[in-house]
């Protein structure tokens, strides 16, 4: 489905789920992701909740336009969308990485519109480690497009234990993603929304309804450190570190994390 923003360009989002059901979860993806990267959640979570997945502006299907967003203009894209779709009065916000980082800046910024956020495998500020995954991660999209980039990101984005143990081989998962590779142009410009970001973690202690923030114990990118940081930060935080995963929650322990949004979904809803 389309909507069309302020500003003209259109973003893609898909309805899944029981549409009579009195909760509703919204997510945002990852940096290269599209909503099929919540493939894995949507038939369990399906059964319960309302499903609303979500392509960013230079994400999947959504348009790009002539200017970068920044995770502000997002975040404010986002809450357009919502207000049109009227959905219950119990709604989650769940956001991995990129869209974590937008999912931050929508929970400060528009409070009242979700009721609880899960922010997974996201970052409130950049070190000069992850400013350098991030420098390699665009010279290699600059120098041999997605297909590099990917190559180079992967061992990043996944955990120690998924390569040793795969649930979909790395070469399928390569094939998979190169496929619906998105254009550096669109690239470059998510990119440069991270490259712009600052320390989020005061703008956080503004934040009143419950979050959930999810690490992977490997995730060499976005680091356990991170999330104690925004856990420490945020008003009503709860914290889950889980063993032996890397980056890529939504793929690597998709049975966890459905627990997870079910249980805090639930124990929101009793308090």
């Amino acid at each position: 489905m389309r909507h069309r923003l302020p500003d003209g360009l259109e973003l893609h989002y898909e309805l899944h789920g029981n549409r009579e059901a009195s909760q509703a979860m919204v997510f945002l993806n990852g940096l290269s992701q599209s909503t099929a990267a919540w493939a894995g959640l949507v038939h369990a979570l399906g059964k319960q909740y309302q499903l609303v997945l979500v392509d960013l502006l230079f994400q999947g299907q959504s348009d790009e336009g002539p200017e970068h967003r920044t995770f502000e203009g997002h975040a404010a894209d986002l809450a357009d969308l919502l207000r049109s779709l009227q959905l219950p009065a119990d709604t989650t916000l769940v956001g991995i990485s990129y869209g974590g980082a937008v999912a931050q800046r929508f929970l400060v910024n528009f409070p009242g519109l979700v009721q609880r956020g899960v922010l997974l495998s996201t970052f409130p500020y950049k070190d000069a480690f992850f400013d350098s995954i991030g420098a390699s991660w665009k010279q290699a999209l600059l120098a041999g497009g997605y297909p590099l980039m990917l190559d180079v990101m992967l061992p990043f984005v996944l955990g120690r234990s998924y390569f040793l143990n795969p649930i979909i081989t790395i070469e399928n998962l390569k094939s998979s993603k190169t496929s619906q590779s998105p254009t550096p142009e669109r690239l470059l410009k998510l990119v440069r929304a991270t490259e712009e970001s600052g320390n989020y973690l005061e703008a956080l202690k503004k934040v009143q309804v419950p979050v959930l923030v999810v690490h992977g114990e490997e995730d060499m990118l976005c680091t356990p450190e991170m999330g104690r940081a925004m856990y420490q930060s945020l008003p009503h935080g709860e914290l889950e570190i889980l063993p032996k995963v890397g980056h890529t929650l939504n793929l690597e322990c998709i049975p966890d994390l459905i627990q997870l949004l079910h249980t805090f979904a639930a124990k929101s809803l009793s308090t």
